[in-house]
């Protein structure tokens, strides 16, 4: 019963399972002290060198379960304690280097920072090098190699940096949250916030006073996640923690592809809004672009909105794979309809916390989209959607959509548009490689669960997008 990718995320999981365990016993706060030491009992430390620093790096983790720094907007945090086992990056001599004569290296540098032994091997004064990268060029044996730290190559928007004490810094101005780094770091010290306390807080809240109804609106990723049990019976354990009802965001979708289609065709040029981290990296990096992103909320949004309209005792906690999510739920425009945000990883650890084995219950029943809905879980299901939408509207417009996978296609596809020679006129923007299934909240990442997402949506009641929405 294989549950996570790393050990980093199970060690997560862990703290999660913890923290929420004792809040629903209401025993956190007088024993929030001692989750460190219940979680490494012994002596003898598991990850680190030593069991004291084990427990105050698993203190900080403790922390970010119940919810961070809140005065901090940004969901991604880095444990700057547990940040102190990369090597510093930037360029370095290899054991490659054959000790020649040319000195190719140290011609070429102009800030002198490449010296030599007595061996003529070549080494590098960080106190002068600026990372130019020129050495590591005219090399003849690639013995200078540029290493750069996982979190480093997995932030494709550039902003994480290395602090003076040697620890990850994060840009909040430049980062979009999309937890890649989060997933990347071997070492699990960067990570985001959970609202977990949040969640348990409405349901209990829910179940104490009945003055509310709480909705679980659930990401079609979810098809490829929990493999050790069926989806059905996914659902029912939501319904056994304490959720009234659980309803597929997929039918926001549905609902978003019907009325982004409509825009699209009106405006003659759109970029979707639909992945929250792809807006930021517009408003960040492409700002003179903001006008041609979709004015529709997304699919989690907007079905949360239609929800609270329809039943005014509703509260609404949306679960799927994105830490970005969380960040979009602390909008001004999307507040008031979503109430919390899960991931895959913490609806887990809120299983264990109620020690529910969902492979022991019935199956229940989910049903409320198309197939078009439920295959915006993967990289191009939002631009098939729309075409489909299109299509059933009878609406006569050239779709030419440009599916961006992961941030560097989105980057190229926004560049060629802001020059004006982007060969298309509708950019669906991806933040995660492969689309949601590749986001950080997923209990497992793989090729694979592009193929159940779009299994998943075979299996929907209906297939096309009208009948879908006909139902509201």
């Amino acid at each position: 019963m294989r549950k996570f990718d790393t050990k980093v995320q199970y060690l997560k999981y862990k703290v999660l399972r913890e923290v929420a365990s004792q809040a629903w016993n209401d025993t956190l706060m007088q024993n929030v002290f001692d989750i460190p030491k219940m979680i490494v009992p012994g002596k003898i430390p598991t990850m680190r060198c030593c069991v004291y620093k084990e427990r105050a790096i698993l203190s900080e983790r403790v922390k970010m379960a119940m919810g961070g720094d809140r005065q901090n907007s940004n969901v991604i945090q880095v444990i700057d304690i547990a940040c102190d086992e990369c090597p510093a990056a930037g360029y370095v001599v290899t054991t490659s280097c054959r000790g020649c004569l040319a000195h190719r290296c140290e011609d070429v540098c102009k800030k002198g920072a490449i010296t030599f032994d007595q061996n003529h091997v070549a080494h590098i004064d960080k106190s002068k090098c600026v990372d130019c990268g020129m050495c590591a060029r005219v090399c003849p044996f690639a013995a200078i190699v540029n290493r750069k730290r996982p979190c480093q190559i997995s932030c494709k928007v550039k902003a994480i940096s290395i602090n003076d004490d040697n620890a990850a810094r994060i840009d909040d101005d430049k980062c979009i949250q999309c937890g890649a780094c989060v997933y990347q770091c071997p070492f699990g010290a960067i990570t985001d916030k959970s609202f977990i306390l949040d969640v348990i807080d409405i349901i209990k809240n829910s179940n104490n006073n009945k003055n509310y109804k709480v909705y679980a609106v659930v990401a079609p990723s979810i098809s490829s996640q929990f493999t050790y049990a069926k989806l059905g019976q996914v659902i029912t354990g939501l319904k056994k923690l304490g959720f009234y009802t659980v309803v597929e965001a997929a039918l926001g979708a549905d609902m978003v592809a019907y009325a982004e289609s409509k825009e699209l065709s009106e405006k003659g040029f759109l970029t979707s809004s639909c992945c929250p981290a792809f807006v930021s990296y517009i408003k960040s990096s492409f700002p003179a672009l903001l006008p041609m992103v979709s004015h529709n909320l997304s699919p989690m949004a907007t079905l949360a909105k239609y929800i609270k309209e329809t039943d005014k005792t509703a509260k609404v906690v949306f679960i799927g794979p994105c830490t970005a999510k969380k960040a979009e739920a602390q909008l001004d425009s999307v507040k008031p309809h979503v109430d919390a945000v899960l991931t895959f990883e913490e609806l887990q650890a809120l299983y264990d916390s109620r020690s529910i084995d969902i492979t022991g219950l019935d199956e229940d029943v989910l049903d409320n989209t198309s197939y078009y809905g439920r295959i915006f879980a993967r990289s191009g299901g939002l631009s098939d959607a729309v075409r489909q939408a299109l299509i059933e509207q009878k609406i006569d417009f050239d779709f030419k959509p440009v599916a961006c996978d992961g941030v560097e296609e989105c980057r190229t596809a926004l560049l060629k548009k802001s020059k004006n020679v982007l060969d298309g006129n509708f950019i669906e923007g991806m933040a995660c490689t492969g689309g949601c299934i590749g986001g950080a909240g997923c209990l497992t990442h793989g090729e694979k669960n592009k193929a159940e997402v779009d299994k998943y949506g075979r299996e929907a009641l209906e297939k096309t997008i009208s009948d879908a929405i006909s139902i509201l």
